[in-house]
Order: structure tokens, then sequence, then C-alpha cells
């Protein structure tokens, strides 16, 4: 029948719930609800969405939630529906204890933007605690001389519950010598009295046992019981007396154990063993018990632990003085607990927008932060501050306990990506206690920085002839910025050539940016140039930059040198004619040559290979001038081939040669190099006769040497005299007085001629004609002359005007002095050979 009723009781509670569900008063700034305690998980308790005034489809975007200023979220919102319900069972005695009504705080909190609604939450009690005694039995000591009427405290019963459902009545078993008075203490807590309604006789009944009910207004009610022992004592007439009515005390909340808090004084008229007084707590609660306790002979109050000013601000103790005899009277102490500031303020981040973009606005709510100080007055009054210098942010007061850190200046996630913000929380307490909590707010990146290149211009060199994909350098560009904005892609993007084939000759590698040359150089053609390339990021839209690579062609020996003058490919060679009264230095002509390289390796320098007759020209190293070492015997051939060599300084070094036909003459007319034309025919002739005459020549030349040297040796003296006169006839002859020129202008291979002889060079024609105009300037009325016929510089042509004494001295030179003539060349070989460095003595 019970566990009927209780269900019966349960569905009214619940018909009541239905009543009370979704009550709320709204003012300015509070929405405010009702709920019972012990509902259910998943009660839904309010429409949160109908009440804010908001779509249903909103609570979902702006993530709705609830906030509670205690360590248990009791209620949460449902996004899809808006509705408000409870997450975990509430106990309102746990919550609130005797406080009535109990409300618990609450914050319904948007984001996206940052918006937040405060709300009251009214928790109504339920019956579910019995009224409950400290002891289940109580031993109450009366005289027998007590006069009826007299008025006995009885130990009061405790019900957690409030209101209605707290204890309404006590009522006592039926007896004959006592009834039950009960009423209300100034706070509203019932207390009931024994009255006596007859004497007591002790040797009739020393005991008198009762039943002490307690019973709540519960619906259905709750009720306690304690047995009550009624000890009859012999008389006693005197009561103690204590010496204040109330007792009242202040005590600081951290004051430390056994601190004295009161002292509370009885005295009994009686004497002996009735006037000897003992204290004792009549009502003593479980939570008094916990920090209070009395000695029972002095009478001191001492704390048992330290107070706590947050949990309970004032104690109540009811105080009993009781004699030897069992006479007792009855007194109270307040308590009051004074608060200390022994609670640090307490931050707490309740929401946190990270990362955000750098380039987010000013005044943009990073964050929501709940500072609470748990002390009272100035000591729960809290200052909080951001401790950093110079950052972008700054923490706003919104209402009561809330602030919001906005951004305050201009972000720059490339100078500084993270900001760890130290919050301080101060409270206005003697000493003030200080508590720091660190905000990270991270920022995110955009693509606000081009590439930079690590150079202005870049120099890459290559050398001619390569190799084609043919790495020659690379460039590097950095980007400050992160992650795809900094990921960056090399091109080419123009030439300052014009028809130079870009694409087709250069590549770079889009990742790393290493340049490629695709194609083999030509140093001639192209010498330098400039190329553009862009870096770009992966930001959108991406951000360029372009830097100048300049690429610079090293020069090859890859070019022969080329003849100007004489030029080596016409049908008929040049001829350059020598009168034979030419003195020592006399400039005969100049080779002309040039070379496509450039540096040392168009350096050029000239040497006489082979010539008819080596010891009478010399050619200049430096800038090819062909000068007469000597003056021109009779006996020299009229023809002189030369053969000059023309090399370069590369490191290897190409060269070419040069062939030149000169005529030593004595006269420049047309008849004579018309003569000269028309015997080239006869010469052809006379060759074949000559080539006999010289083997026979050369076979008495040989016996010839063998007896000379016999005579040599028997005529040494005479031959060193005859010697020395050649010696000097040859001197003479070669190198003439000494008036040899040394104004040669020094030149740098680019193949120019002397300044000191400036004439004009005639290439020969096809034709076969050639026009010596460089003769005009020494001989001024000399004529032109046209070769007829190409002459040969390597056979002797006989002289126009004394044939017969030409041949008589030709065939003394070939017989008689042929001797004496190789060993007086062989002589001036080996003695003068250190004469010119450019001088090379060929011996065929």
């Amino acid at each position: 029948m019970r566990a009927t009723r209780e269900k019966l009781a349960l569905k009214r509670q619940v018909l009541c719930l239905v009543l009370y569900l979704c009550v709320w008063e709204a003012d300015s700034e509070t929405i405010r609800y009702s709920v019972f305690e012990e509902m259910e998980i998943g009660s839904v308790v309010a429409n949160v969405a109908k009440d804010l005034g908001l779509k249903i489809g909103k609570l979902s975007v702006r993530e709705a939630r609830v906030l509670s200023e205690r360590n248990k979220q009791y209620f949460e919102i449902n996004r899809e529906t808006g509705d408000l319900f409870i997450k975990e069972t509430m106990d309102r005695e746990e919550l609130c204890g005797q406080i009535d009504p109990c409300t618990v705080n609450l914050e319904i909190l948007l984001e996206n933007p940052l918006q937040m609604y405060r709300a009251e939450m009214s928790v109504y009690d339920v019956n579910d605690h019995s009224p409950m005694f400290f002891k289940k039995e109580q031993f109450l000591k009366i005289l027998e001389t007590s006069a009826p009427g007299s008025r006995f405290p009885l130990q009061n019963a405790q019900d957690l519950d409030v209101g209605n459902n707290s204890i309404q009545n006590y009522s006592l078993s039926s007896n004959t010598y006592f009834h039950l008075y009960s009423d209300e203490h100034s706070e509203g807590r019932k207390y009931a009295e024994l009255v006596l309604d007859k004497a007591l006789d002790r040797e009739h009944q020393p005991e008198v046992t009762l039943l002490l009910t307690a019973v709540d207004g519960g619906s259905p009610p709750r009720s306690g019981t304690a047995q009550i022992h009624v000890i009859v004592l012999d008389a006693n007439d005197n009561l103690p007396v204590f010496s204040q009515a109330i007792y009242k005390a202040r005590v600081l909340e951290n004051s430390p154990k056994d601190y004295l808090v009161v002292t509370v004084c009885a005295t009994d008229l009686d004497e002996g063993n009735y006037g000897e007084i003992s204290y004792s707590f009549s009502e003593k609660s479980e939570e008094n018990s916990k920090y209070l306790n009395i000695n029972p002979k002095s009478g001191e109050i001492r704390l048992q632990r330290e107070l706590d000013f947050e949990a309970i601000e004032t104690y109540q103790l009811n105080i009993q003085a009781t004699d030897g005899g069992g006479r007792f009277s009855h007194s109270k102490v307040l308590v009051e607990v004074v608060d200390v500031n022994d609670n640090a303020p307490e931050v707490k981040v309740t929401s946190l927008i990270s990362p955000i973009p750098e380039d987010s606005s000013l005044e943009t709510v990073v964050a929501i932060l709940i500072v609470r100080d748990r002390d009272s007055g100035d000591n729960g009054k809290t200052v909080c501050t951001i401790q950093q210098d110079n950052v972008p942010f700054v923490l706003k007061p919104t209402f009561q306990n809330y602030h919001a850190l906005v951004i305050e200046g201009p972000l720059d996630r490339e100078k500084k990506s993270t900001y760890d913000l130290s919050v301080t929380a101060v409270d206005f307490g003697s000493p003030s206690l200080t508590t720091q909590e660190t905000v990270t707010v991270e920022l995110s990146d955009i693509n606000d920085n081009p590439p930079v290149f690590n150079q202005t211009c870049y120099v890459m060199y290559i050398k001619e002839n390569n190799n084609p994909a043919v790495l020659i350098g690379m460039v590097n560009a950095t980007d400050i910025d992160s992650e795809q904005n900094a990921k960056l892609t090399y091109s080419l993007a123009s030439s300052e050539v014009s028809d130079f084939p870009l694409f087709s000759s250069l590549s770079i590698n889009s990742e790393n940016g290493n340049v490629y040359v695709l194609r083999s150089m030509d140093y001639e053609d192209i010498k330098e140039f400039q190329v553009a390339v862009r870096a770009a990021d992966g930001g959108s839209p991406p951000l360029t930059s372009e830097v100048i690579v300049r690429i610079v062609i090293f020069d090859e020996n890859d070019n022969a040198p080329f003849i100007l003058y004489p030029l080596q490919n016409s049908t008929s060679p040049a001829n350059d004619l020598v009168p034979r009264s030419a003195e020592v230095g006399y400039l005969v002509t100049k080779v002309v040559a040039v070379d496509r390289d450039s540096g040392q390796n168009s350096w050029l320098s000239y040497q006489l290979l082979k010539a008819t007759d080596p010891g009478l020209f010399i050619v200049n190293f430096q800038n090819g001038e062909i000068r007469t070492t000597r003056l021109i015997a009779e006996r020299d051939s009229i023809k002189q081939k030369l053969i000059v060599l023309v090399r370069d300084n590369g490191a290897s070094p190409l060269s070419s040669s040069a062939t030149l036909n000169i005529l030593l003459v004595d006269g420049f007319s047309d008849p004579y190099m018309q003569f000269v034309d028309s015997s080239k025919e006869a010469e052809d002739e006379q060759d074949g006769s000559l080539t006999v005459y010289l083997v026979l020549s050369l076979c008495l030349i040989s016996f010839i040497f063998l007896v000379s040297v016999i005579i040599f040796i028997i005529m040494k003296i005479y031959k060193r005299r005859m010697y020395r006169d050649t010696y000097i006839l040859a001197s003479g002859n070669v190198y003439g007085d000494g008036n040899f020129q040394n104004n040669l202008v020094d030149i740098t291979g680019t193949g120019t001629l002397s300044q000191s002889y400036p004439y004009e060079v005639c290439l020969t024609s096809s034709s076969g004609n050639s026009e010596f105009k460089f003769l005009k300037p020494i001989i001024p009325n000399l004529p032109d002359l046209h070769v007829n016929s190409e002459l040969k510089a390597d056979k002797d042509s006989d002289f126009p005007n004394d044939s017969r004494l030409h041949k008589s001295m030709k065939s003394m030179n070939q017989v008689g002095s042929l001797l004496e003539f190789k060993i007086l060349l062989f002589h001036f070989n080996s003695e003068f050979n250190w004469f010119s460095p450019g001088f090379e003595y060929v011996h065929n």
C-alpha cells in the first residue's frame, strides 16, 4: 500500500511539473525557468529558440550551448528542436542546502557572432527526504519535584527538504504524564517540548518511555521517530542559569584548529553534586559537530577545523547546562563566520576562435572569458587585464563577470604567428590574490607577400659549343607566407633579344629554379643576353616577382685565323715586287689576318715557316710585316716564295698559312713584266736541264768537300782569315749599315697594318693582273704593272737584259761557290741565330 501511495504521489508531482514547466519571467536581461528536482534525464524544460525569438536552424549554425557556473552541466540545448532538456539529475539539497528558493544561474551562448543570454533556473523541492533525529534514543532526566506544566526541550528532528516538505509537526505516543507542545523558532524551524501534566513519582515509576514522531508536509508525508527515556530524579530545586541568553561570536574563516570561539558560563545555587554543571550541545547537528566542539567542564567552544565562509556563513548552537541533579537550562550561541580573501579569482575560457585570419578586422571578438571569485565583498571583486605590452588584443568587460577578448591592432602572421596571452585576474582583497591564465591565439595565413629573390640580378656563365641540356645555374626565391601561399613555381617571362628563340634555347625547372641551356651556343653569334624569370606563389590570386638573369657565353678557340691579305683562295697567287736596291729593313708587304674568336684566342702571332732564301726576309712576330734582313745580292733568286704561319694564342692554338710570291727586280716597267711573263715557257724547258746539272754539281761538291777538309787542316790559319773577310762581307750584305727600322708598331692581333707604312693593298683578280699601288709612295713615276702569267716562287728566272752573264754566275754559284756558300750559311746560322727572335732559318 505504501508503494502504491508513493506512485500516486509521483504522478501528482508530474502533473504539477507540467503546470510549472516552461514558466519563465522575462526582464531586460534575464530569462527565468523553473523545474522540480530529481526530474528524469532528457525531460524538456522549455523551448529556448522560441523564448529568444530565434529560428530553430540558427541554433545549430551558431553552435548554441548552455554554460553553468557550477562544475556540472545540468542542462543542454537540442539544436535541432531548440528544446532545453535536463542532462543530469539535480538534487536541490546538494545545490542549495537549506536555502529557499534555490536558483541556478545559466548562460545561453551563441557563436558566430558571439552572443550571450542570462537565464535563471528555479529548482523546486520534492519530498525526497524523511525527518531524522540525530539520536534515535534520548534520555531525559526530570526531577520528581517538577511541577505540572513544566516544559522540557526535546531533540529536534532534521529534514533536508524545505518549505512544506520540511517538518510540520511532532506527535507523542499516548501516556498519562506528558503531552507535547510544538512551536516554531524565529527562523521558522519547528521544535518540540514535553509538558508535564502531573507530578512524577520516582518510587512509583522511575522511568517513562515515550515515542516522539516528526512528520513533514509532503504528499505523501514522511516521518521519523525517536524514543524518549524519561528518568525520574530525586529533587533538585535549582536550575543552572546562563550568564547570557544568547552568545554571539565572530570568527575568521581561516582561523586555525582549536581556536577559541566563545566561552559559555552557567551557575547553579545548589551545592554538592547538584551544583556541578556540565555543558553540551542540546541539538548537535552533523554539520556543527564537524567544525565546533564544546568543553563539558569549562564551556569553551573551540574549532575542530578551519571554517569555510563560502560553505556556511553562520552557525547556530543550542547549549545545554546540566547540574549534578539533572536539572538543566539552555542558551544559544550564534557564530558568524567572517570572510577572508582566501580564494583566488577563477578565469575560464568559455569560447575561443583560433586560428583567426591575419586580416581580421578590428573589434573582432576572439574569445569570451568568465572571471569569478568565491569570496564576498571587496574580496570577490576582480579586475582582468592582459599582462603583455604591444599586443594587438584587449580585454573588454561585457556584463557582470564576463570579458571579451577583441582585436585592437593590425595582425601580421609573418611577424608573429602565435600569441600566448597571459590573462591576469586580481581581486580587491587585502592582500589581493592573483590568477593567471594563458590564452593561445593562432593566426592563419593569407597571401599578402610576393616571392622575393635572394639576388637582385643573376649572372650565369657557359662556354660556347656546349652540350644540350646543360645546367648553368639556378635562381632561388622565398615567400614568407606559409603552406600553399609559399609554394613557388618558376617560369621564363621574356628576353631582351627580340629574335632570340628563348623557349627553344633555355628552360627552367618550375619547382627548384634550375636553369638549363637546351642547345649549343655560339659565341660568335651572340655573346650574352638577358631573360626575365618569374616566380609565382600558390595563393589565390597568386603574387609574382621577376628577376633578370644575364647569360654570359665564354669564347672557345674554335676559329682558325683567316688570311685577309694575301687572299689564299684566288686562282692566281699574289706577287710582290722588291727592288734589288732595297735597303736592310725594307717593308716588302704585310700579312693581314683576323680571328673571329675574342680575347686571348684572337691574339695572333706570325712566323716564317718556309722560304726560298730564309736569310733574306724576316716576319714580325706581332704584326706580320715582312722586311728584308740584308741587302739583296746578285746571286739571290729572282723569285722568292714565302710561307707564313699565322697562329692564335688559344689553349689549343689553331693556325693558318699564307703563301707569298716575291719578285726581285731591278726596275719596274711594263715591258719587263711582260717579258717575265713570256719567259715562263722557257723556264719550264730549262728546268729539266738544270736538274741534271744540279745532280752533277752535288757529286762534284761532295768530292771537293773531301779535298777541302784536308786542305782546311793544312791551311787553317789562311781559311780563318778568308772566312773572317767573308763574314765581314756577308754582314754588310745581309745587315747593311745597321739602319734597320726599329719603329715597328705593336699590334694586338687584329690584323691592322703598321701606321708607319700606310699603303693600299690590291688583291690579285681572277684575270691574273695585280696592281702594286703600295710602291707609288717610293717611286712616284712607276707605271701600273700587269702580270699576265703566274710566277712560280720555287723556280729561277733569267734576267731579260743579260742572260749569258746570269747563266755564268749561276754556274759559278752552283759549282764553284756552292761549298763555300754552304759553309758560310752554316757559320752564320750558328753565330747570328740570336739576331731576330722572329727569324727562323729553314734549310732545304
